[in-house]
């Protein structure tokens, strides 16, 4: 037997060399030399395709998730023929090795690379790379992939791609144009960068607010690989960036990722070097904020890259330096630095296992758990993310908790209780939670490439300790109570303090079903109390509703909202349900502008909110569009975040007041608050920061400017913020909220409009980094207020509140504003 196996390993073993050998290159497959033209996405998934079913004993092609516009999204699983067999057992020992799995690992000796490509829809060289990566592997380095499972990604953000794609195809000269004025070089509003709602999925890792990194997370967090690699592309003159990334290196990062992103460089340089391509290294991409294509993987106990060709620049175009940047160029340094990885993984595969490992272990933890405590809503959605990332969670046990209160910002203590929230460190993904939860982040640098405040309890506005010691937990299973309908209700009540409510809400304006919220609390006959907002769904004004007890019972369990049935609108305390303090929710009619001026993430936000999140129509009005926009079919119109200087000419800034005037509603955030600020018609003013004298300024050294300029930077930090929880548009929240600021820009105290939200006399930043000449000028500044304008108001957001849409404990303002500010009488 042994030698008939012998022999026939002999006779079969050039039939696998000969299929690699006769695999068609991309180029031969797609009938153009591949560079040449951009290939849609369905032609890269064809390849896959094809060289899945050549080699079916090599490659996996699994499809593990669809696009908001239907695309399929792929990954391609590459190694020997041997590893392929045992893939089952490779990623079940891999696991094994992070803690993952229960059990030892047998094998140390096998090691996992993810290459993510093209997450950025119009940084389109790296999927036209992927393909001939994949291609150079099973042809030219057999050899690596005996010990390397290669993961291949192709194509992160489908949608961004084909958009960016499909316009240049049709838009490009022939032979196209190297002018960088020339249109081909140009996009229009809103860019292939982002996905079908224009969210950054670079960004969107943890918070996984769109469809993409849903089914993303699910596939990755099956095999935690060791290394990961995130292919961009940057400016057209700014060569090409490869690890090692540059400071602030988040703390949980350890040694060994920090060296070993060298030694990846050092052999990237090696073959840059002897093709003469330049590259840079530690500038600009640093491994902090946890959202990103880098650093979640990094904090996840893997080497984290990021890859940055220029680029952006179609088929070619002439950079400053007179040189000719091509897409053939762009997509053979991806293809290089992308096998350079894989080769690097090979030589150290027993290493990195070793590494991998220890990273799990969790030593020197500070705080050993979180406990959280906030209404069962917010608790819930806090447990559906961490559910997308597969951290564990339990149940307080009783006992006292002594740690620190991120509310109070000090050392306390407390009793727990079994509805109390708790999060461990000392479990897997330990570094994870420390990262996602920590009350500070640490900044070994303030020149950061992004936000430096994201803490979890903040986001989602739980009351919460950081301990040092392990706390107990318990299992508490609960079954959600259903509601039944009662007959003889008057009316039937629901409390408001959470998105879970306003999608109830929405709901049931969505079936015709007349809702009243009330300005004050109260109290009925039967002793049920609630709080401003609450929501009181009369039978008296749904007389011509067929099923109305059905309906609203069906509605209620769907979102699983409590409502209780009152059989008296005579209150015992607060006003009874005719009381002009009980008042009707319109159904609003709710326009968005988009397009030119307006941040197309901002919008994309607006635009998410309302179709994935809250349900309810909106009209999205083109801002080219807006001078002839008849005004008067809507209720509100928002206003996203966006540069507006050029739109709000005195004729549509007219046109503008005089619908707010008749009873118009404006909802303004971030950036479009400089429409108003310092507008003679409007209350709305922007704090003067004091004359520091630019004297000074002007003597600091050249070589320090960037740095120094850090002084007048805010950089997504969070604040304690005073809330007048009286108005409606605070309706849900308590006297103090934390808000997530984006910018230094701040705005005086409204003078005859409300204050609804404002930073104090002393603001103090709660985590995150603001420069030292930042604090003074957002003294008493304004988060948010209303002004009325005639019968209409204008709604003030200095803060976004939908801001990449994590900040969970923001989005009750918005649906507030929308719906229960001057709530003018009921329009048919």
């Amino acid at each position: 037997m042994h030698k008939i196996s012998l022999f026939l390993f002999v006779l079969l073993s050039p039939i696998f060399v000969s299929q690699a050998q006769h695999l068609q290159s991309p180029s031969e497959f797609l009938g153009y030399e591949l560079g040449t033209e951009f290939s849609r996405h369905h032609q890269v998934v064809d390849y896959f395709k094809m060289v899945a079913a050549q080699m079916p004993n090599q490659v996996k092609l699994e499809k593990y998730g669809e696009t908001y516009e239907r695309r399929p999204l792929y990954t391609a699983i590459i190694s020997s023929e041997e590893n392929i067999k045992n893939l089952e057992t490779i990623r079940q020992n891999h696991l094994r090795n992070a803690g993952i799995v229960n059990g030892n690992s047998t094998s140390n000796d096998i090691v996992v690379v993810w290459l993510s490509y093209n997450v950025h829809g119009n940084e389109a060289s790296s999927t036209e790379a992927s393909m001939k990566t994949i291609f150079t592997l099973l042809t030219e380095k057999q050899e690596w992939l005996k010990n390397t499972v290669v993961i291949i990604d192709p194509c992160l953000n489908p949608d961004g791609r084909d958009r960016y794609v499909n316009w240049y195809n049709q838009t490009k000269s022939t032979p196209y144009n190297i002018d960088q004025q020339a249109s081909e070089q140009n996009e229009p509003w809103p860019r292939g960068r982002a996905n079908h709602y224009l969210f950054d999925l670079n960004r969107d890792w943890v918070w996984a607010s769109q469809k993409e990194t849903q089914a993303l997370l699910k596939v990755y967090n099956k095999w935690l690989p060791q290394i990961h690699v995130d292919f961009h592309e940057q400016g057209i003159n700014d060569p090409y960036y490869f690890a090692p990334a540059a400071e602030p290196f988040h703390d949980i990062i350890t040694d060994w990722q920090r060296d070993f992103q060298t030694q990846i460089g050092e052999n990237h340089a090696k073959y840059f070097d002897a093709k003469g391509w330049l590259y840079f290294t530690q500038e600009r991409f640093d491994l902090l904020y946890p959202s990103y294509g880098d650093t979640y993987p990094t904090y996840m106990g893997a080497i984290g890259m990021t890859y940055e060709q220029s680029g952006q620049s179609g088929l070619g175009v002439l950079n400053d330096e007179g040189d000719i940047l091509t897409l053939v160029d762009r997509l053979e340094h991806h293809c290089t630095t992308g096998l350079s990885t894989v080769e690097m993984a090979s030589k150290n595969a027993e290493k990195l296992n070793t590494e991998f490992k220890k990273f799990f272990a969790n030593k020197n933890v500070k705080y050993k758990s979180y406990v959280m405590r906030g209404s069962a809503d917010k608790i819930n959605g806090l447990k559906e993310l961490l559910d997308q990332h597969e951290i564990i969670y339990g149940a307080a046990a009783s006992g006292k908790i002594t740690g620190y209160s991120y509310k109070d910002g000090k050392t306390g203590s407390r009793n727990a209780n079994s509805e109390d929230l708790v999060v461990s460190a000392l479990q897997p993904k330990g570094q994870m939670v420390q990262v996602l939860f920590e009350p500070h982040t640490q900044l070994a640098d303030s020149i950061t490439y992004d936000i430096t405040a994201w803490s979890l309890p903040y986001a989602y506005g739980l009351d919460a300790m950081a301990s040092s010691n392990l706390v107990a937990t318990t299992v508490v299973g609960k079954t959600p109570e259903l509601n039944t309908k009662n007959t003889n209700a008057v009316a039937y009540v629901s409390k408001w303090d959470h998105m879970k409510d306003a999608e109830f809400l929405a709901e049931l304006l969505k079936q015709n079903i007349k809702i009243r919220f009330t300005e004050k609390p109260l109290t009925t006959r039967n002793s049920e109390s609630f709080n401003r907002g609450a929501l009181i769904i009369i039978r008296g004004d749904n007389k011509k509703v067929e099923n109305f007890d059905d309906l609203v019972i069906a509605a209620a369990n769907k979102h699983k909202r409590k409502v209780v049935p009152v059989l008296s609108g005579f209150s015992k305390t607060g006003p009874d349900f005719g009381s002009p303090d009980v008042k009707l929710v319109n159904k609003h009619n709710i326009a968005v502008l988009s397009g030119n001026y307006t941040s197309s993430l901002g919008y994309g936000e607006v635009w998410h909110f309302f179709e994935q999140q809250l349900h309810y129509p909106i009209t999205s009005i083109n801002t080219n569009d807006f001078a002839r926009t008849n005004l008067d079919k809507y209720t509100v119109l928002v206003i996203p975040n966006g540069s507006y200087g050029k739109l709000f000419n005195e004729a549509n800034m007219e046109k503008l007041q005089n619908w707010v005037k008749k009873g118009g509603k404006v909802i303004a955030i971030d950036g479009a608050l400089n429409i108003f600020a310092d507008h003679k018609d409007f209350d709305l003013k922007k704090n003067k920061p004091k004359d520091t004298t630019s004297v000074k300024n002007n003597l600091v050294p050249y070589a320090e400017r960037e740095r120094d300029n850090t002084n007048d930077l805010i950089t997504g930090t969070i604040f304690k913020t005073e809330i007048d929880n009286t108005h409606p548009m605070a309706f849900g929240y308590d006297q103090n909220y934390f808000t997530l600021k984006s910018g230094t820009s701040a705005y005086s105290l409204l003078e005859k409009g409300y204050n609804v939200g404002h930073l104090g006399v002393n603001p103090k930043k709660i985590s995150g980094f603001a420069g030292k000449n930042t604090l003074e000028n957002l003294e008493n500044s304004l988060v948010f207020g209303e002004e009325r304008l005639g019968k209409g108001s204008m709604i003030y957001m200095a803060d976004n509140i939908l801001f990449r849409n994590f900040w969970e404990n923001g989005k009750l303002f918005f649906v507030n504003a929308i719906f229960f500010v001057n709530n003018n009488a009921f329009e048919q």
